[in-house]
């Protein structure tokens, strides 16, 4: 085993994963830099939410090998990856799932009093990332009162709340409208850099990995890399994508 780069806060190596027989990642190799926000692309069933899961200890490899801050991640026993996951990774799933009975500062608050902080210096850093996206407003209301944007806002709150070191999301904007997903994305990003949290995006809008620093793309669980190629007459084009080595 090599350790990884100094100055790559997650790195991956030569990932192999089967799902029921069939391959969703192949060989996939990555590095994260520290504050960073990557924007993972490729189309639906390119291997994407995969990669996170490893990434995050979630799901370990078949083979290869995952490093956070230089320290071994495949290696370790589930607990231990239970308390990283909880310690110093954060969340978003594609849709927010709120717990129902708790209002919204109460869902952002959430992963800080599962840790043992108090109700009070919980809702303080809640109701804090809540104004900062903008929905201070709807701080005591429930989910079923929130639209589907806001909820998505608490939701992102929620996974800042505990001052992540990275921050994990999948697909984080993919049911809400385009001036929703843009307004959303752009709070995130801010938020994140503000912060120093790194960010690690899945997505297949091409929108929303530009607001990404870097972009690597999965074709079939392999990491890809397009090359445009001048046209071969005045109305047709080519594109040849190359896998990387």
């Amino acid at each position: 085993m090599v350790a990884p780069p100094d100055n790559d806060v997650l790195w991956a190596r030569a990932l192999h994963v089967n799902h029921n027989g069939s391959p969703a990642l192949s060989g996939v190799s990555l590095g994260v830099r520290d504050g960073e926000i990557l924007a993972v692309g490729g189309p639906r069933g390119s291997g994407k939410t995969t990669l996170l899961q490893c990434l995050s200890g979630q799901l370990l490899p078949q083979q290869g090998e995952v490093w956070f801050n230089s320290v071994p991640v495949h290696t370790m026993g589930e607990l231990a990856r239970e308390r990283l996951r909880r310690d110093r990774f954060g969340w978003i799933d594609p849709v927010p799932v709120l717990v129902p009975e708790l209002n919204s500062w109460e869902n952002a608050a959430l992963p800080l009093m599962l840790r043992g902080t108090g109700r009070r210096a919980a809702k303080t850093a809640a109701l804090e990332w809540l104004e900062r996206l903008d929905i201070g407003d709807c701080a005591r209301k429930r989910p079923h009162a929130l639209l589907q944007a806001e909820r998505q806002r608490v939701a992102i709150a929620r996974a800042l709340v505990p001052a992540p070191q990275v921050l994990f999301a999948d697909e984080p904007t993919a049911p809400l409208h385009r001036a929703d997903r843009a307004h959303v994305l752009r709070t995130l990003t801010t938020a994140a850099r503000s912060h120093g949290i790194t960010v690690v995006l899945a997505t297949h809008d091409a929108d929303t990995a530009a607001l990404a620093d870097r972009t690597v793309t999965l074709l079939d669980g392999r990491r890809v890399n397009t090359v445009h190629l001048p046209p071969v007459t005045e109305t047709e084009g080519r594109a040849a994508c190359s896998l990387s080595v």
